[in-house]
């Protein structure tokens, strides 16, 4: 083989594993991943397994990359409509719909086969809820009413939730803590994703504002009102004795911040205020999970 077949050769198989990255969409599934394995590790005692560690970040890989697969599928044709979508593998016809279906059908049966036979089945079932609830109520919910951001918050927020469960094989008070929290994230978090990108959310039949207006100064209040509920929910852990003093304080001082900026966003109703919001979403979750879990050991 000469050596400019070999180029041309490991150019496509470059190419194509992008378009697989792209249509599990990776950087996403790896917040999936992170709340997960967090998940996993508050409900340990005792030394970290790290080979249970790894496995629950596998699992939550797999299986979230098998719901965004079914996504795209489901949604290709709205996907050309919108630019930041446009390119993506399907709407460009770089990728048949049968391939995308199998590579999500492998993914899934993966992800939740590894949930079942490494760890239990309350687990697996958990994360087979989650895709479904995520591929087939919230993604076609979405075009009819902004009810959907409230229906996709469910699968979104059971990641930590599976990796309790999968490291304890209970739920129980702590493992529906870590769900609130999640839960009540993503609404705000959502809220300002569609703030920002609301035109062309608006020019794919896509409804995500809570607010029939759209960006008004009621989809921004509803924005505020989830904010000081996800504070609230995120001390909880703390009253119920689960985590001390000091990630309580470190998650009041961030959830502030966080409620300043949503403030900001209804007392400017700016794209610039929704995009900080935004972006303020991303380090929000985080640093509260990583202080419960390093304050609870």
């Amino acid at each position: 083989m000469q050596k400019t077949e070999r180029i041309e050769i490991s150019s496509l198989i470059i190419a194509k594993l992008k378009d697989y990255a792209q249509l599990m969409k990776f950087r996403l599934s790896m917040l999936v991943v992170f709340s997960s394995g967090i998940g996993y590790l508050m409900g340990l005692t005792g030394p970290i397994n790290w080979q249970g560690f790894i496995m629950i970040c596998v699992g939550g890989m797999l299986t979230s990359g098998a719901s965004n697969a079914l996504n795209q599928v489901i949604e290709k044709d709205f996907d050309r409509l919108m630019k930041r979508t446009a390119n993506r593998p399907l709407p460009t016809e770089r990728m048949a719909t049968i391939e995308a279906l199998l590579f999500s059908g492998i993914l899934a049966v993966s992800g939740i086969g590894i949930l079942w036979i490494y760890f239990n089945q309350a687990a697996a079932l958990l994360s087979a809820i989650a895709l479904l609830t995520y591929a087939f109520i919230y993604t076609p919910l979405k075009r009819y009413s902004p009810i959907a951001v409230y229906v996709g918050a469910i699968p979104g927020a059971l990641p930590p939730m599976i990796g309790y469960v999968a490291a304890t094989n209970l739920l129980n008070e702590q493992a529906s803590l870590l769900f609130l929290i999640q839960f009540f994230w993503q609404l705000p978090h959502f809220w300002a994703i569609g703030w920002v990108g609301y035109e062309e959310y608006i020019r794919a039949g896509f409804k995500l504002l809570p607010s029939k207006e759209g960006r008004s100064k009621a989809s921004a209040m509803q924005t505020v009102f989830s904010v000081g509920v996800l504070i609230a929910i995120s001390v909880l852990p703390y009253f119920f004795g689960f985590t001390g003093f000091i990630s309580m304080l470190i998650v009041v001082a961030v959830g502030l911040v966080f409620l300043w900026q949503a403030v900001k966003l209804f007392r400017e109703c700016t794209i610039s205020a929704a995009r900080q919001l935004m972006f303020g979403s991303f380090f929000y979750l985080p640093i509260v999970q990583l202080a419960l879990y390093f304050d609870k050991i």
